[in-house]
């Protein structure tokens, strides 16, 4: 018998002839990672599992056999208004923090995305908190004209920054910005103004060429990642990139397309995002 708590769909032909029975919690479509639908995802060594399976065998109680994950401080849903307008997000704080990310989604995305959300589970694990927020109220996103509103976006990602600085754990702690899609040319323009602090900038599948003149001013090192089978916008983060005087670098995830849904692609880019951000905005 093989128990899973959360699998796609395929694995019941994958193994079906390999076991008696599968039981499992949930099938959710589309699947994209394992660690996307989990809120502590570490990994667990060989050990650990042999030690578990002895106790089990020898009737041995299982308490704390696998070594604990930092606990959250804080793991919830915060609003954050940035003028006449009341945005949502989600702020998570792991006990011990070396910095804060915030993520800005695209066209159509929410703070919801579970993408987006399994990047930021890929932070928390390297003890970076993350507040995922919507750029826009449910109303505006219906007025297509706003989600492409750059100036916008970017003067929100700039009133949510001060936000974050003014929470209680987020003290003198470096912030970066992490931009998907449109939310990325948000960011960077964010990150241009003059007495902007954004210590790191990272765009995924993003559109950096929205921010424009801007780019020149931005002074973040930053990171642009896309799909190498993604061939027009990674033609746009190129020409971007160029235009960047800052720190850059443009990372290509092979075969991957915008979305990031080949297998092993959104984990790449995850742990592309996770390396820059603790290269270039922890405390040291």
């Amino acid at each position: 018998m093989l128990a899973i708590p959360v699998t796609p769909c395929s694995v019941f032909a994958d193994l079906g002839g390999d076991v008696d029975e599968i039981v499992w919690l949930e099938t959710p479509e589309p699947f994209h990672a394992v660690g996307q639908w989990y809120s502590e995802f570490s990994q667990t060594s060989d050990e650990e599992v042999v030690d578990l399976l002895r106790r089990a065998r020898e009737g041995t109680k299982l308490t704390h056999a696998v070594a604990d994950a930092d606990p959250l401080v804080r793991d919830e849903e915060v609003a954050v208004n940035p003028g006449p307008v009341r945005l949502a997000g989600h702020l998570t704080v792991p006990e011990v923090t070396r910095g804060f990310v915030i993520f800005a989604h695209g066209s159509g995305s929410t703070r919801h995305s579970p993408r987006n959300r399994f990047v930021a589970s890929l932070l928390n694990e390297a003890r970076l908190g993350t507040l995922l927020f919507d750029l826009l109220t449910p109303t505006e996103e219906l007025e297509r004209a706003n989600v492409f509103d750059i100036e916008l976006l970017a003067r929100r990602f700039a009133k949510v920054t001060e936000w974050l600085r003014g929470e209680r754990e987020v003290d003198e702690l470096p912030i970066g910005y992490f931009g998907a899609s449109t939310g990325a040319g948000a960011a960077l323009l964010a990150a241009a103004e003059p007495d902007n602090q954004a210590a790191v900038v990272v765009s995924r599948g993003g559109r950096p060429d929205l921010a424009g003149s801007a780019l020149a001013n931005v002074r973040a090192p930053t990171l642009l990642i896309v799909g190498g089978h993604d061939t027009a916008v990674l033609e746009l983060n190129r020409a971007a990139q160029a235009r960047l005087r800052c720190i850059s670098e443009l990372a290509v995830v092979a075969g991957a397309t915008h979305l990031f849904e080949e297998p092993g692609a959104l984990e790449q880019a995850a742990e592309l995002a996770r390396d820059w951000f603790i290269r270039h905005l922890s405390v040291k």
